[in-house]
C-alpha cells in the first residue's frame, strides 16, 4: 500500500512539474490522485501546500505562475514541497508496520500524541538519540491520555514504568490481575519492554548529558525503540477503545 501511495505521490509531483513548465498534464488524473491522498488522515501533515489548496491543475497554474518566473525555480519548489510526503511514504514502504500504527495514532483526539509519533518516525534514520527520546515520550503521553480520559489522577512527574503500571492496572493488563500463566508471562513481558524503553532513554537518548565515554545509539537501536514504543502505545490505545465500547 505504501509503495502504491509513493508511486502516486511521485506521479502527482510530475504532473505539477509538467503543468508548471508549460507541458500537457492530465487534470482528471491529478484530481483523482489528489483526492486519494487527501482522504488519508495520517498524510495530512505531509501533503504539499500546492496539493492542499489547488483542486485542479488550472488552480495550480494560478498558484505557481506568480510565485516563480523561471521553470527551474518552479521545479525546485515542487520537488522540495513533495519531499516530506515522499520520504514518509518511502519509510512506510520499508517498515510496513508503521502504517498500521500511524493509522491508530492519527485517529486519536490528541494532537500531541500524533506529533510525538511523527517525531519518533522522522528521526529514526538521522537522529537516533532524538528518536529514542520521542519513543519514550510517546508512551508517557499515551498513558497520561488514557488516565486523563478515565478521570484518574496521577503524578505528572512519575517515571514511565510507574505511569504504565497505573495504566495497565486500569485496563486490566497487569500480570497480577490474571491467573492464566500464559497471560501473566506476556503481560509481564510488556512491563519489561516498557522498563527497558525507560532505561535506554535514560542511557542513550538526548534527554541527558553524557560524559566522554557515553555510548552513541545507532539507527538500528532507534528503530527498535520506536517500533517497541509504537506497538505498546497502539496496544494500550486499542485496549482502551475496546473497554469504552
Amino acid at each position: 500500500m505504501a509503495i502504491e501511495l509513493f508511486d502516486k505521490a511521485q506521479s502527482l509531483s510530475l504532473l505539477l512539474i509538467s503543468r508548471a513548465t508549460g507541458k500537457d498534464a492530465d487534470d482528471s488524473a491529478y484530481k483523482s490522485m489528489r483526492a486519494e491522498l487527501i482522504a488519508i488522515p495520517r498524510l495530512k501533515t505531509y501533503l504539499p501546500e500546492s496539493v492542499r489548496i489547488c483542486r485542479s491543475l488550472d488552480e495550480f497554474w494560478e498558484f505557481i505562475k506568480p510565485k516563480f518566473k523561471h521553470y527551474a525555480e518552479r521545479k525546485s519548489y515542487i520537488r522540495s514541497d513533495f519531499e516530506p510526503l515522499l520520504q514518509t511514504l518511502e519509510m512506510e514502504a520499508s517498515s510496513p508496520g508503521d502504517a498500521g500504527m500511524s493509522a491508530i495514532m492519527m485517529a486519536m483526539d490528541s494532537g500531541y500524541v500524533q506529533e510525538t509519533w511523527r517525531k519518533a518516525l522522522d528521526r529514526r534514520a538521522t537522529d537516533a538519540e532524538g528518536a529514542i527520546t520521542a519513543a519514550r515520550t510517546l508512551l508517557e503521553t499515551v498513558c497520561k491520555h488514557i488516565l486523563d480520559s478515565a478521570g484518574e489522577s496521577y503524578d505528572d512527574a512519575a517515571e514511565l514504568p510507574k505511569l504504565y503500571s497505573q495504566t495497565a492496572t486500569h485496563l486490566n493488563l497487569s500480570p497480577s490481575q490474571h491467573s492464566e500463566q500464559l497471560f501473566k508471562q506476556v503481560l509481564g513481558g510488556c512491563q519489561t519492554v516498557v522498563a527497558g524503553l525507560g532505561a535506554i532513554r535514560n542511557r542513550h537518548s538526548d534527554a541527558h548529558g553524557k560524559g566522554s565515554s557515553g555510548l552513541k545509539p545507532a539507527p538500528r537501536h532507534a528503530e527498535l525503540a520506536v517500533n517497541l514504543a509504537g506497538a505498546m502505545a497502539t496496544f494500550l490505545l486499542q485496549t482502551w477503545e475496546a473497554r469504552r465500547k
